[in-house]
């Protein structure tokens, strides 16, 4: 039997301008929808992405809770690192594909923003209804205490004990971090919580760890309430993603797919658009109603 990717591309054929006029029919037909995004819906604002067009990872995947909670080695490689990314991070901007977003919600399309990503450029576009299903960079959370401050203070403190390392050459890396050309972590230090000296790390999600139950439901909750799902720049190779399109095609609700490369849905989707998510979005931005 022909799957509904099959014969939703049989129609589009191969052209990208074909499947962008089947994304807008997917969109029009569809009032309510739930919105999952991923790392190639920030690749346009010059945040690079883990992994490539057939899902496999590009570099070496990311750190473990279990590496940063146990080897004090890794702490100091992961800060030094994000010591030297965060200002080229925090300095991106929101592309065309979240200002679509943001756009398509102010319609009263959007039922949920679901992310996987944690550079909060869907807030700076806009956006309002929006889950952060892996965190947020821009705060650190004491795991002795609880204690969460904001990531650009943590930044300063960073600097103060470690003078000259944001001025060592790096190239910016996914999720906030940098690769440093012959860096030797060893004297690096990392400050502990300046109330109870506690370890303290970024307010993510990292690899090891579970999603926060509270999010998973509300996107859940928005999933039932929604007539179809859109991914956008995933390739949902992540199952706390991936879990939302499974959970839509069992309840038959039809999802679409923006990105690239292959995803782990894609026998799942109804419609698969293989082509920039600023490109292929920005074409929508004016037809939205």
């Amino acid at each position: 039997m022909q799957s509904a990717l099959d014969e939703t591309l049989a129609l589009a054929g191969d052209c990208p301008e074909a499947e962008v006029a089947a994304l807008e029919s997917f969109i029009a037909g569809h009032r309510r929808l739930l919105v999952l995004t991923g790392a190639g819906c920030s690749t346009g604002s010059g945040i690079p992405d883990y992994r490539d067009a057939e899902g496999g990872w590009k570099r070496t995947p990311p750190v473990t809770y279990q590496a940063f909670t146990g080897e004090a080695a890794t702490r100091r490689r992961y800060w030094a690192r994000s010591l030297a990314g965060w200002q080229y991070f925090a300095a991106a901007q929101p592309n065309a594909a979240h200002a679509a977003l943001a756009a398509l919600e102010a319609a009263g399309r959007v039922e949920l923003l679901v992310t996987q990503n944690v550079d909060g450029l869907h807030q700076r576009a806009g956006s309002r209804a929006v889950v952060d299903l892996h965190g947020s960079l821009d705060a650190v959370v004491c795991l002795g205490c609880g204690d969460r401050r904001d990531r650009a203070g943590f930044q300063a403190a960073l600097l103060e004990a470690n003078p000259g390392w944001d001025r060592r050459v790096a190239r910016i890396a996914p999720d906030g971090d940098a690769d440093l050309e012959d860096a030797d972590y060893a004297s690096f230090q990392v400050p502990g919580c300046p109330h109870c000296g506690g370890m303290l790390k970024p307010d993510v999600v990292f690899f090891g760890e579970s999603v926060p139950r509270a999010r998973v439901e509300q996107a859940v909750a928005a999933l039932h309430r929604s007539d179809a799902m859109l991914v956008v720049g995933s390739s949902l190779m992540v199952y706390s993603g991936f879990r939302f399109a499974r959970m839509a095609a069992e309840a038959g609700i039809p999802v679409a797919a923006v990105n690239l490369g292959r995803t782990r849905a894609d026998e799942l989707l109804a419609l698969k658009v293989r082509a920039d998510c600023a490109s292929a979005l920005s074409v929508l931005a004016g037809t939205i109603q």
